[in-house]
């Protein structure tokens, strides 16, 4: 198992396909809110997302979400600007992201639409 992006030990890893901070929406029963987390979109349409960039590669990914099949898209009705919503195949769950430029935003949104549809 290949944990994190060590090419430098596995050089025949593909890099990510994406990576960098976003604000994902916490709805939790005592958290609610934005939280600026670490993204990294894989080569194989996987998400995973850390609580800090430095824990790529050292640390478990707080989750792991497959994207093929997903719906992704623009979402207006947080009244937030760059906000972009994915809802995985099993529908039991969405996410809520929030780029820092509409450029950034739709880089996130080209990557994921290639997981989606691989």
């Amino acid at each position: 198992m290949i944990v994190g992006s060590d090419i430098s030990r596995y050089p025949n890893t593909p890099k990510p396909t994406c990576r960098g901070y976003l604000h994902k929406r916490t709805q939790s029963a005592i958290l609610k809110g934005w939280r600026k987390r670490w993204f990294v979109l894989k080569h194989n349409g996987y998400l995973h997302y850390y609580k800090h960039k430095k824990d790529e590669g050292k640390c478990r990914p707080l989750e792991v979400t497959k994207l093929e099949g997903a719906e992704i898209g623009v979402d207006t009705s947080l009244g937030k600007p760059f906000v972009f919503k994915c809802i995985p195949q099993n529908g039991n769950r969405i996410f809520y992201f929030c780029a820092t430029s509409n450029q950034e935003m739709k880089r996130w949104l080209e990557a994921m639409e290639k997981a989606v549809h691989p």
